[in-house]
C-alpha cells in the first residue's frame, strides 16, 4: 500500500499589526461616514447657518500634504537603509503634523471670531465634530510616529525589517486622505 504525500499547502498569512491597522482604517471609515451622512440629512432639514471656511484650512492642508510626503520618503529612506534621512524625514512628518494641529486650532479660534460656535446652530457643531475627530486621529498618528522615530533611532526599522514604517506609513497616508476627503466635502457642502 502506497502512502501517497500531499504538498504542503502555503498558509497564507497577513501580518498582525497591518490587519490591525487595516481594521482600525475601516473602523474610522465608517465612523467619518456615518457622520458625513448625518451631516447631509441634518443640513436638508433646515436651520442651517452658511459660513466660508477660515483660510487657514486651505494652508493646513497643504502643510498635511507635504507631511504626507515627508512620510513616503521615509519609507524609501528605510528600504534602502539611509539611516539618517529616515529620521530626518520621521522628524520632519511629525513636526509638520504638529503644524497642521496648530493650525487646526487657529482655525477654530477663527471660526469663533466669525460667530461659529460648537454649540447652536447645526452647521458648526458639525464643522467642529468633524474637525476635532480628524484632529484626534492625527494625535494618534503623531504617537505612532513618535514610536516610529525611536524605532529608527535604534536601528530597528531597515531593509528588512519594515513592518513598523510601513503600518506608520499606511496609516498617515489615510489619515491625509481622510483630510482632503473632509475638506472638499466642507468646502462644497457648507
Amino acid at each position: 500500500m502506497a502512502i501517497s504525500k500531499q504538498e504542503a499547502k502555503p498558509v497564507l498569512s497577513v501580518n498582525k499589526w497591518k490587519f490591525i491597522t487595516w481594521l482600525f482604517i475601516i473602523t474610522i471609515l465608517m465612523l467619518f461616514a456615518s457622520q458625513t451622512s448625518a451631516y447631509l440629512v441634518r443640513r436638508a432639514e433646515g436651520n442651517w447657518v452658511e459660513f466660508s471656511l477660515p483660510a487657514v484650512f486651505y494652508w493646513s492642508t497643504g502643510v498635511l500634504l507635504i507631511s504626507s510626503v515627508l512620510m513616503h520618503l521615509a519609507l524609501k529612506a528605510a528600504k534602502k537603509d539611509e539611516f539618517s534621512k529616515l529620521r530626518m524625514f520621521i522628524s520632519g512628518t511629525f513636526v509638520f503634523g504638529m503644524v497642521f494641529l496648530v493650525m487646526q486650532y487657529m482655525g477654530w479660534q477663527e471660526l469663533q471670531a466669525a460667530g461659529v460656535y460648537l454649540k447652536g446652530n447645526p452647521s458648526g457643531s458639525f464643522m467642529y465634530i468633524l474637525t476635532g475627530l480628524h484632529a484626534f486621529h492625527l494625535l494618534s498618528g503623531l504617537i505612532v510616529l513618535v514610536f516610529a522615530l525611536m524605532a529608527a533611532f535604534k536601528l530597528h526599522i531597515h531593509a528588512k525589517s519594515l513592518v513598523q514604517i510601513e503600518v506608520c506609513a499606511t496609516y498617515w497616508h489615510f489619515l491625509d486622505i481622510l483630510w482632503i476627503y473632509l475638506f472638499v466635502f466642507l468646502l462644497y457642502f457648507r
